[in-house]
C-alpha cells in the first residue's frame, strides 16, 4: 500500500502509477459528491477489467463543549463560533 494524497492505495504492477492516480482522482470526486472522504482504495484486475474497492476515512468527529453545549464546531451559531475563536490557551 502506498499513501497518495492522504489515501492508502494498492494496485498491481500491471497498472501504472499514472493510471492509478487517475482512478484515485475519479474515486475521490465520487466520494466528495456524497459528502464523504475516501480513506483507502484497492485496485485489482479481473481479466481486462479494473476492480475498485474503496472505503471511507474514519468517520470520527471532534465534539466541542462551549458553555454547556456539546456539538461539532461546524454546527455552532455565530455567537458560539465567536466564543470558540476567542479562547485563549494558558500555559
Amino acid at each position: 500500500m502506498t499513501l497518495v494524497n492522504d489515501v492508502l492505495v494498492s494496485y498491481p504492477d500491471a497498472i501504472s502509477p499514472k493510471e492509478a492516480a487517475a482512478y484515485l482522482a475519479e474515486e475521490k470526486e465520487q466520494w466528495r459528491a456524497k459528502g464523504k472522504e475516501l480513506g483507502k482504495m484497492i485496485l485489482t484486475l479481473d481479466g481486462n477489467e479494473v476492480v475498485i474497492q474503496s472505503s471511507e476515512k474514519s468517520p470520527i468527529k471532534r465534539i466541542r463543549r462551549i458553555t454547556g453545549y456539546l456539538s461539532e464546531s461546524s454546527n455552532f451559531n455565530a455567537a458560539k463560533q465567536a466564543e470558540l475563536d476567542a479562547r485563549v490557551i494558558h500555559s
